[in-house]
C-alpha cells in the first residue's frame, strides 16, 4: 500500500452532496456559457480592433490550442496536489481571462488573451476526477451524464445570451457587456468551489510514474477501429469548428446579420444537439447499428453545410408573421436556422456512436486512453479547423470553408462504416493492441 492509499484510507473522500454537485455543474456550464457567450459577437469585436478574416478564425484555434494542452495538465496536476485547488485556479484564469479580453486594445493581444483563457478552460478531466472520486463506481454514469448535460445546456444559453446582450449601437461597450457575464459566471463558480466542495483525493506520492502525455497514441494506431474513428472525429470537428469561426463574417457579408441572429442560429444548434443525444441517437444506433448512425451523421452535417452555401438570398428575404395582435418580424435568410438544425442532427448522431465504438474496439484497461485521445483529436481539430476556414474565406471566397468541410465528410462517413464492418467481423476480428 502506498503512502497516498494509506491517507486515502484514513481520510475516505466526501461524499458528493447536492451543494458540491452543483458547483461542479456549474463549472462546466459556465466554460461552455462563457465559450458560448463569446462566439456569436468574437467576429464583430474583432472587427471592432480591425482584425481580418484569418485573425478573427485565429482567436478560435487559440482558445482550443490551450485547452489542448492544459486538460492533461491540469488533470495530472490535480492528481498530485488535489481537485479543488486545481478547479479554483482554472476558474480564477478564466475570470481574468475574460477580463482581459473586454479591454484589449488589438487583435494581437485578443489572440493571446484567447490562448490563456483557453488554458483555464481545460479543467473538464479535474471536474470528471472529482466526480470519480466520490461517486460509488454504480452511480458514476449517471453523474457523469449530469455532466454531459451541462455542455449541451451551456451552450444552449451562452450562444443565445450572448447574441441577446450585445448592443452594437453602443460601440465597442455593446460588445463588452456579455464578456462582462462571463467572467462574473466564472467569479461566482469560483465562490462556490471554495464554500461548497472539500477537497476528494490525497496527495500522490511524488515518487510514483505518471502516465506520458498520448500514452497509448501507438495503442490508437494499431485499432483497427479507433484508428479510423478518430480520423472521422478529426474531419467532423474540424468542418464544425471551421463554419463556426467563419459563420459570423459569412452571415453578415450574405444576410447583414450581427451577433443577436447568429447567437440565436447556434442556440437552435445547441437545442437540437441536447434532444437528439437525449431521445433519438441512442435508439437510433440499437436498430441500426452504431457505424450506420454514424455515417448517416456525417453525411447530414455535410449536407447541411452544402445547403447553407446554395440557399439564394432572394428565396428568404426579411417577412413578418401576423398572429392574431402579435406580430414577429423574421429576418433575412430565416432558412439558414433550419438547415443549421440539420447539421446539429448530424453532429449529435456522431458524438455519442464515435463514442460507443471506441469502448467497443478497446480492451477494459485502456477504453480510458482511448477515449482521451477521441478528445485530443476533437482539440486538435478545432486548432487548425479555424485556422484553414480563415485561410480559404479569405483567399478563395466565403462560401469555400463550407464546402470543403462538406467534401471531407464523405471519407469520413466511409471511414465510419469500414469501421463497423471490422467490429462486425467478430469481435476478435478488431486487432486488440499488445
Amino acid at each position: 500500500m502506498t503512502n497516498a492509499d494509506t491517507v486515502a484510507a484514513r481520510n475516505p473522500p466526501p461524499k458528493l452532496k447536492t451543494p458540491a454537485l452543483a458547483v461542479l455543474f456549474a463549472t462546466v456550464f459556465i466554460n461552455l456559457v462563457g465559450f458560448g457567450l463569446v462566439v456569436p459577437l468574437l467576429p464583430f469585436f474583432a472587427q471592432s480592433l480591425k482584425a481580418e478574416a484569418w485573425q478573427i478564425t485565429l482567436m478560435f484555434s487559440a482558445y482550443s490550442l490551450g485547452q489542448f494542452f492544459a486538460e492533461p495538465f491540469w488533470g495530472r496536476l490535480s492528481d498530485r496536489i488535489g481537485r479543488k485547488p486545481v478547479l479554483l485556479m482554472t476558474l480564477i484564469a478564466n475570470a481574468l481571462g475574460y477580463l482581459m479580453l473586454a479591454f484589449v486594445p488589438n487583435i494581437w493581444l485578443a489572440i493571446a488573451v484567447r490562448l490563456f483563457t483557453g488554458l483555464g478552460a481545460g479543467n473538464i478531466s479535474t471536474v470528471q476526477g472529482y466526480v470519480a472520486d466520490v461517486t460509488p463506481p454504480e452511480q458514476r454514469a449517471g453523474r457523469m451524464g449530469l455532466i454531459g448535460a451541462a455542455f449541451g445546456l451551456g451552450f444552449i444559453v451562452g450562444p443565445g445570451l450572448g447574441g441577446l446582450l450585445t448592443q452594437p449601437q453602443l460601440g465597442r461597450l455593446g460588445y463588452q457587456l456579455p464578456i462582462f457575464l462571463a467572467a462574473a459566471l466564472a467569479a461566482v463558480a469560483a465562490v462556490g468551489v471554495v464554500v461548497f466542495l472539500r477537497e476528494s483525493r490525497a496527495k500522490a506520492d511524488p515518487a510514483a510514474p505518471r502516465p506520458a502525455f498520448l500514452a497509448g497514441l501507438k495503442d490508437a494506431r494499431d485499432n483497427a477501429v479507433v484508428s479510423r474513428v478518430l480520423v472521422v472525429t478529426l474531419i467532423y470537428m474540424a468542418g464544425f469548428s471551421a463554419m463556426e469561426s467563419v459563420f459570423g463574417l459569412w452571415s453578415e457579408s450574405r444576410y447583414q446579420w450581427g451577433a443577436r441572429e447568429v447567437g440565436l442560429s447556434f442556440m437552435i444548434v445547441g437545442i437540437v444537439s441536447t434532444l437528439n443525444q437525449g431521445f433519438f441517437a441512442g435508439r437510433l444506433a440499437r436498430r441500426f447499428g452504431e457505424s450506420r448512425v454514424l455515417a448517416t451523421g456525417m453525411l447530414l452535417f455535410g449536407t447541411s453545410l452544402v445547403l447553407q452555401v446554395l440557399a439564394p438570398v432572394a428565396w428568404f428575404p426579411a417577412t413578418r408573421l401576423e398572429l392574431g395582435g402579435l406580430t414577429i418580424p423574421v429576418v433575412q435568410g430565416w432558412i439558414i436556422p433550419i438547415v443549421m438544425a440539420i447539421g446539429a442532427c448530424g453532429m449529435s448522431l456522431a458524438m455519442p456512436n464515435i463514442s460507443a465504438m471506441i469502448s467497443r474496439a478497446s480492451p477494459p484497461d485502456r477504453q480510458g486512453a482511448m477515449l482521451g485521445l477521441n478528445m485530443a483529436s476533437s482539440s486538435v481539430a478545432r486548432i487548425f479547423g479555424p485556422m484553414i476556414a480563415g485561410a480559404l474565406f479569405s483567399g478563395l471566397g466565403h462560401d469555400w470553408p463550407f464546402v470543403i468541410g462538406a467534401l471531407l465528410t464523405i471519407p469520413a462517413a466511409l471511414m465510419a462504416i469500414n469501421a463497423g464492418r471490422v467490429i462486425r467481423s467478430g469481435e476478435g476480428g478488431v486487432k486488440a493492441p499488445a
